[in-house]
């Protein structure tokens, strides 16, 4: 049977919490051991790390830029050429 190294156990659990630790949502006690096990761990810190770069990343998909006019402009065009049209 594998055992799994006590360090590894730490970073499973901050690994589950790591959501809640984000949002705020960890209760004091757990925070403050959650920030500890980072202190030690520069795998989880890069983790964390990761997580709130694709936070930031994905919150811009979530704007609307409109679609210039010229690219309107092509698709209509490439459009209306596959139906025969001018």
């Amino acid at each position: 049977m594998n055992r799994a190294l006590p360090a590894d156990l730490d970073c499973i659990a901050a690994v589950e919490q790591v959501t809640d630790y984000l949002e705020g949502a960890l209760p004091p006690h757990a925070r403050t051991e959650f920030e500890q096990h980072l202190v030690t761990c520069p795998g989880c810190v890069t983790y964390l790390r990761q997580l709130r770069a694709q936070i930031a990343a994905s919150s811009t998909l979530a704007e609307q830029r409109p679609v210039p006019e010229e690219v309107t402009q092509e698709l209509l065009a490439m459009f209306r050429a596959s139906r025969g049209e001018k």
